[in-house]
């Protein structure tokens, strides 16, 4: 039987891959990979371009479009036999990557090219992967002896396994708790949308009644709203020590000692290639200089923030004293009182606000946006392999009528499906022999399904999540770079990664294009002024605490890792208390175990790097001010966003690319005024 994964189709053959496939595939192509290394290196010392660079970049090619699917699978529909064949791959893919790092012949052909007369010939863009792929070299140690060479590959497959183990615990922890109950009256103040998503999880379980689990969409409507606190107190409990050695599932995925061990293994790693610390490490490859520029970046932020956090939630205190008479708060109480708060004081509430955001209007209406900003036309193709029924499909074309890329999306949580929301890469962007490869992206969210004639409805932090993951779709798709290494998002620096998905978070705010996505989702009416109003008074609402929120995180994911020592160990939860104790004004309780779900960190790639959320919102804040200057419709302005940022890609440093667009260095200004923050 054919293998899929090896027919070299445009597009993944989702619905004929089967587990079964990816290993053989994957062994194939890893030893065609190999040997077209060997191939390239026969030539000495007459290395160009052309006969180096161009058939490598072919054969990662290749791989990575084998791969792509394969890990996509396993975050979307995943089963224990996917799941045994992705993590069989993992250790291959691992010791190929690091094998190529550390080829010292591969290194020294790469450094006579740099040094060649042809180099100078080479337009920006090639000339950076160049100096990206040196760096690389250096970075996978390749000045390392043969024993510290050794040490440094099985480090790397040891962190390639625990970061996979990580996720599949959490997965799996997510999906082992669920709550049934047999009256709706159990349910108080969950609003009739969420009862009736309970009601349908139920039934796909072949149960009667409503069924609550810890999915984001059930998990934010009982911690929103449910009137009875004791049920609160349980669903955040199983929530946030999920993959830990408390709550329900006490020590069954328990993800404690994995923590340690990527701990270890990062700080090991780092120290072999000659950093103090892992922190030193994830630098080399971002905008930020040095481990101080982000603490005091992160510290200045929460010194400005930290005050109105406090004032946040005082004012909390203080309305559910008065207004519930509630005694002291604890963390199952914030987001269930926060709401009615909300409600009292700007006559808003939530669910009120969904109804104006089908995902019927919301989806055309990003398109209209980016079509206004850009020039882009989107349209949906009907006919195309998939691999789950909710999933759709479009494509991209400029002005022109030239095809930029297509897109897959995947909106709705569902069991066996990674929580969160993401945007990957299916294709890579490349020019080979006068043929353009259109980059083709996967945009995954986890929003509550349609449910019985009802259309999803969209709460507005989700829309907001929404263009959030199509920012970053974009920069993947609409980049004119021709060269894998540094096309889309690639060796973008990754505290700069942010930019394009922040950035687009601002049109969520903006009455003209909140018209373009907002229509009742029975009557069509447009959000009405009043409603728009309200959302606007609330929209810095508790800005000072969620701002600590993340700095909380940010500062905690730096220090564990900058203040690593091997004798002591992670002390992740001393360090994090630590933490908490400077910038966090909400303490939680001592079952909490926040960081044993904290994927960002341990399983995907913020490691060190999760202050790029922050840092980034700097950057997209003040981009954005240019528009809120000059109309956040205009032109001109969206075709210099476009040239300068979206379509260069990784081809020039990031903060050089800022300036073009902006004309000057980056300010915080924008992002303090924007968060409603005085400094």
């Amino acid at each position: 039987m054919k293998n899929p994964l090896l027919c070299h189709a445009d597009l993944p053959l989702f619905s004929q891959i089967k587990p079964e496939h990816i290993e053989p595939a994957i062994d194939q192509l890893l030893a065609d990979a190999r040997s077209v290394v060997e191939q390239q290196l026969q030539t000495k010392k007459n290395y160009t371009w052309d006969k180096l660079v161009v058939p490598l970049e072919e054969a990662e090619n290749t791989l990575n479009k084998a791969w792509s699917p394969v890990s996509h699978l396993n975050s979307v529909v995943n089963s224990d036999e996917l799941r045994a064949a992705y993590n069989e791959c993992l250790p291959k893919l691992s010791d190929y990557s690091t094998e190529m790092g550390q080829n010292r012949r591969l290194f020294y052909a790469y450094r006579v090219l740099a040094k060649s007369a042809e180099f100078a010939t080479l337009d920006t863009a090639q000339q950076k992967v160049i100096r990206n792929a040196l760096r690389g070299f250096k970075l996978s140690g390749v000045d390392l002896n043969a024993e510290k060479k050794q040490r440094f590959k099985e480090i790397n497959q040891e962190l390639s396994s625990h970061s996979s183990q990580f996720e599949e615990n959490l997965l799996d922890a997510t999906n082992a708790w669920t709550k049934l109950f047999s009256h709706k009256r159990d349910l108080a103040g969950l609003p009739d949308s969420a009862l009736a998503q309970a009601k349908q999880t139920a039934a796909n379980q072949g149960e009667e009644g409503w069924m609550i689990t810890l999915h984001g969409p059930s998990y934010q409507a009982v911690m929103t709203y449910a009137d009875d606190r004791m049920l609160r107190r349980e669903v955040y409990e199983a929530y946030c020590t999920r993959a830990s050695d408390q709550g329900p599932h006490a020590d069954q995925w328990d993800n404690s000692l994995i923590m340690e061990q990527i701990l270890s293994l990062r700080h090991e790693k780092a120290r072999l290639l000659g950093f103090n610390n892992y922190a030193e490490l994830s630098l080399a490859t971002k905008m930020a200089d040095k481990t101080t520029d982000v603490i005091d970046f992160l510290q200045d932020l929460a010194s400005k923030s930290w005050r109105q956090a406090r004032n946040d939630l005082v004012q909390l205190h203080d309305f559910s004293r008065q207004h519930y008479d509630a005694g002291d708060l604890e963390p199952w109480d914030i987001g269930y009182y926060s709401e009615k708060m909300r409600q009292d004081f700007f006559k808003l509430s939530q669910e009120e606000v969904k109804a104006y955001f089908p995902i019927s209007c919301v989806l055309p209406g990003l398109f209209t946006i980016v079509e206004k900003l850009y020039g882009l036309q989107i349209t949906e193709i009907t006919e195309f392999d998939s691999w789950h029924p909710d999933v759709r499909f479009f494509q991209i074309n400029d002005n022109t009528g030239e095809s930029r890329g297509q897109f897959y999306i995947d909106l709705y949580a569902r069991p066996h499906k990674r929580g969160g929301a993401w945007m990957d890469d299916c294709v890579g962007r490349r020019k080979h022999n006068g043929i353009v490869q259109n980059p083709v992206a996967y945009l995954t969210c986890n929003f509550t399904p349609p449910t019985g004639d009802e259309p999803a409805l969209l709460t507005h932090d989700e829309v907001i999540t929404l263009f959030h993951e199509f920012g970053h779709g974009l920069h993947h798709m609409l980049t004119q770079i021709d060269y894998l290494d540094v096309s889309g998002i690639n060796g973008v620096e990754w505290d700069a990664v942010e930019l394009p998905s922040q950035f687009m978070e601002n049109w969520c705010w903006e009455q003209e294009a909140l018209a373009l996505i907002s229509g009742h989702y029975q009557t069509g009416e447009p959000l009405p002024e009043d409603l728009l109003k309200k959302m606007l008074d609330a929209k810095n609402f508790q800005a000072g605490m969620m701002m600590v929120r993340q700095l909380e995180f940010s500062l905690f994911d730096f220090r564990i890792h900058q203040d690593y020592e091997p004798e002591k160990g992670g002390r992740i939860y001393e360090i994090l208390s630590k933490v908490r104790a400077q910038v966090a004004v909400i303490t939680p309780p001592a079952f909490n175990r926040f960081a044993h779900g904290f994927s960002h960190i341990f399983a995907g790639g913020y490691g060190a790097g999760y202050y790029s959320y922050k840092w980034a919102e700097v950057l997209s804040s003040d981009a954005f001010s240019l528009f809120e200057e000059k109309g956040i419709f205009d032109q001109e302005t969206g075709q210099s966003f476009l040239s300068n940022i979206l379509e260069q890609g990784g081809s020039q440093d990031a903060m050089d690319l800022f300036i073009k667009f902006r004309g000057r260095k980056p300010s915080i200004d924008a992002l303090l005024r924007h968060n409603g923050i005085t400094a």
